[in-house]
């Protein structure tokens, strides 16, 4: 102190000195505060992040711990009625009716006919009722009609069974050529595609609208079936 009295210049640099020592600590103090909030916001931002991985490895290494795709159940899925389709149908007709079968698939309006009945006019089915007489296998008069029909029950089968029908229907197309009122009539003719199929067929000495209420009524108005694997 002797010598800044002594010398009054040192006096006024100790004094310089000390202020810019004052400021540079204000400066650094004000500089810092910033990166100080910064930094809690880095540690507040981060903190839910490392929670849910906290969460997450927690669940992971609990056996029983739920997780939102758990609380998702399985739906069933219904069972589709299949693309193909074979209906057993029965129409009215001059004397008792007639017997026959739709069939193709259910995305097109196109079916297919088959049925058993005599071929020509009225002789062939009157002697057709004592004798065998020539046949035709495919659509008949009023087949497609709607307002012809008495009776329809409808059985659904996926691709691979349904060419195996089909074909079994072409070929019994193929194979009938006579009719018969008593024996190889129109029934007799749908029942053997029935049973191709797996169905329960009734008696074939029944009216063609009976006979398909009856074949539906066997079979519990089941609507799909699925064959037997073919053997080789």
């Amino acid at each position: 102190m002797g010598m800044i009295r002594r010398c009054p210049g040192l006096g006024l640099l100790a004094k310089v000195a000390l202020l810019a020592v004052f400021v540079s600590l204000e400066t650094g103090i004000s500089s810092a505060q910033p990166i100080g909030s910064h930094s809690d916001l880095q540690q507040r931002d981060a903190l839910p992040n490392s929670a849910m991985k906290h969460a997450d490895s927690m669940a992971a290494a609990t056996p029983n711990a739920p997780s939102a795709a758990s609380d998702a159940r399985p739906t069933r899925r219904a069972t589709a009625l299949g693309p193909y389709y074979v209906d057993f149908r029965a129409r009215t007709a001059a004397t008792y009716g007639h017997a026959f079968v739709w069939y193709g698939k259910t995305s097109e309006k196109q079916v297919e006919v088959a049925g058993l009945a005599p071929a020509g006019d009225e002789v062939p089915y009157i002697l057709g009722h004592v004798m065998f007489v020539p046949s035709e296998t495919g659509a008949t008069y009023g087949d497609l009609d709607e307002q012809y029909l008495t009776a329809s029950y409808r059985v659904y089968l996926n691709e691979a069974d349904a060419k195996r029908v089909f074909a079994y229907i072409k070929h019994l197309q193929e194979t009938s050529p006579l009719w018969n009122a008593a024996t190889t009539n129109c029934t007799a003719f749908i029942g053997r595609i029935a049973t191709f199929m797996g169905l329960n067929a009734p008696f074939h000495l029944l009216k063609p609208e009976e006979y398909v209420n009856r074949l539906r009524e066997l079979n519990g108005g089941r609507k799909t079936v699925q064959l037997e694997p073919a053997r080789s």
